[in-house]
């Protein structure tokens, strides 16, 4: 039996008690949502609600009350063996061993689909991550991102939402101009200009570039052949790069089109009348303050030009009136110096007339790589950065994005290269794929020994090891929906190491496959489910994070 099927089960019972008039609400009372959780202490059963605490006031009774009515009317659930009352109320229940081990069989005939479920169906995401700007390679800090990012949506996926992925390509600004003068420079054979570029990377563009047009020295416009056929290989390279990290975008949208095509002058004459802008010295200002910034902020210059922030505004304004996939809820992923975005890009929703709950900002820390007890600071590619490829050659795909998702993006992460290359359960990407792939190399024993699963008695697990593992998998949808709900992947992280340790854990207690002459008994049928439910767990778990699960190490 699955959490969410006793939760259905309690709410059925529940309403039960309601129309026999054992219990009434109180006018204008609504029942709350009905949720089971795991004891932290499992001496008190397999599952605990306080649904009786909940909606005491609203039927008029004390919780303990509630409790006695309740606690009879649960223990009639098929599958529930007992149900105790503690202390003010709280109900904590008891499943027979068959039901607990229920869950295995489940697990298996969903496949990739357990975890999976409806609940933000209908909705459109629109996730803007990584966006680095197309003057060098991706950094740590756009890597941890693309780890965090991709995970995210697939998090948000399983959970039913539309999920759009998008790339926001700065290629207007100033940074364009220097990343272009250093290219020029480079192929000139001149050094870099002072506020320039380096690193080894300028070279290899500066020479694709020549390479394609070999007149670009002695065009009309040197400098601005270097900058298009520049940024052009650069962003190719990007693109590239974060292919190879398994991480692809559905939208690839270039700041610059919003003043090519004119929808910053057109947005500009619209935020005039909006209540959240007011006309000061000369000048419109946006009400950032009244949504947490430390100042209002100018939206159009005194001299009648936009400010930076209006590109935000219009840009907002696209993802919400695309005609194919207008984002209901549009998520900023951040950089550590970008705290001040929170409230402008809230502050420029409502600008629009717009909800600004719809504007999500998540602010992510520093990442710091670490050999040898010192830090790692230099690339030879990049020249002053650590940048993606270089954390990819050091540890490898797999390991670099489970690292970088198994932290709040709140924290700084130190990584340790040298723990990250370990072949041991120091190694947290280790332990996890290790335990999947023991799962399925008991599968294949016990498929050599003859043992299936074509017979299931899920009585049969019924030790304190299969207790514990059928509590760990049951958690994984709950897992998942909290991860989706506070946009935090690295509980899926943490959770897959938690069923891990317990896997390994059953592993050493319990053998599946029938040693010497014993004959296969429904135990071993038994134990086989539940190995195969584990490493189904472990795999769509590993999957959300993007990273594989091997079957063999």
């Amino acid at each position: 039996m699955t959490p969410e099927e006793l939760s259905d089960a309690i709410s059925t019972a529940l309403a039960t008690t309601l129309e026999s008039g054992e219990l009434t609400l109180v006018d204008g009372a609504e029942l709350p949502e009905i949720r089971v959780e795991r004891p932290k202490n499992r001496d008190h059963g397999d599952w605990a609600t306080n649904v009786a605490l909940q909606i005491s006031k609203k039927v008029g009774k004390n919780p303990r009350e509630v409790a006695t009515i309740l606690s009879e009317k649960i223990a009639q659930i098929d599958g529930v063996a007992q149900v105790d009352i503690a202390g003010p109320g709280f109900l904590n229940i008891i499943l027979d061993a068959g039901a607990a081990g229920e869950i295995a069989r489940t697990i298996v005939e969903a496949g990739e689909k357990f975890g999976t479920n409806s609940e933000l169906a209908g909705q459109t995401i629109n996730l803007e991550f990584v966006s680095a700007n197309p003057t060098g390679p991706i950094h740590l800090g756009g890597t941890r991102w693309a780890a965090v990012g991709d995970s995210l949506a697939r998090i948000l996926q399983a959970e039913g939402a539309h999920v759009v992925r998008e790339y926001y390509f700065n290629d207007h600004g100033t940074q364009i101009d220097r990343f272009a003068r250093s290219l020029l420079a480079r192929a000139q054979g001149n050094a870099a200009p002072e506020d320039g570029y380096g690193g080894e990377y300028i070279t290899d563009i500066a020479n694709r570039v020549m390479a394609e047009h070999p007149e670009a020295l002695t065009s009309e416009d040197p400098q601005e052949v270097f900058r298009a056929a520049g940024v052009k290989f650069m962003f190719e390279d990007i693109k590239k790069t974060l292919h190879d990290f398994k991480v692809d975008f559905d939208v690839f949208f270039h700041e610059n089109s919003l003043f090519e095509e004119g929808k910053v002058d057109e947005l500009l004459e619209k935020l005039k009348t909006s209540e959240h802008l007011y006309f000061k010295d000369g000048a419109w200002w946006l009400k950032s303050t009244d949504f947490g910034d430390d100042k209002d902020r100018v939206v159009i210059k005194s001299d009648g030009n936009a400010a930076y922030i209006a590109g935000d505004i219009a840009y907002f304004q696209d993802k919400i009136n695309r005609p194919e996939n207008p984002a209901d809820i549009a998520i900023y992923m951040l950089g550590a110096d970008h705290h001040g975005y929170v409230a402008r890009l809230k502050a420029a929703a409502a600008a629009l007339g717009d909800n600004p709950d719809r504007v999500e900002v998540m602010i992510g820390q520093m990442v710091n790589l670490v050999r040898d007890g010192k830090p790692v600071r230099m690339s030879k590619r990049a020249g002053t950065i650590v940048i993606l490829e270089d954390l990819v050659e050091a540890v490898g795909v797999d390991a670099a994005r489970y690292t970088l998702t198994r932290y709040s993006v709140d924290s700084n992460i130190d990584i340790d290269l040298d723990l990250l290359t370990k072949q041991s359960n120091e190694n947290p990407v280790f332990y996890v794929q290790y335990a999947h792939a023991r799962t399925c190399n008991v599968a294949r024993n016990a498929e050599k020994a003859g043992v299936d699963t074509s017979s299931f008695d899920a009585s049969q697990l019924n030790t304190e090891a299969d207790n514990e593992l059928i509590a760990v998998l049951s958690q994984f949808p709950q897992a998942v929906k909290e991860a989706a709900t506070f946009r935090e992947p690295h509980r899926i992280a943490r959770y897959i190491e938690t069923l891990a340790g317990s896997y390994h854990r059953w592993y050493g207690n319990s053998h599946v496959a029938p040693k010497g002459e014993e004959e296969i008994t429904d135990l071993h049928r038994a134990r086989l489910m539940l190995n195969n439910a584990a490493g189904q767990v472990l795999s769509n778990g590993l999957n959300m994070l993007g990273v594989t699960a091997p079957e063999k190490m």
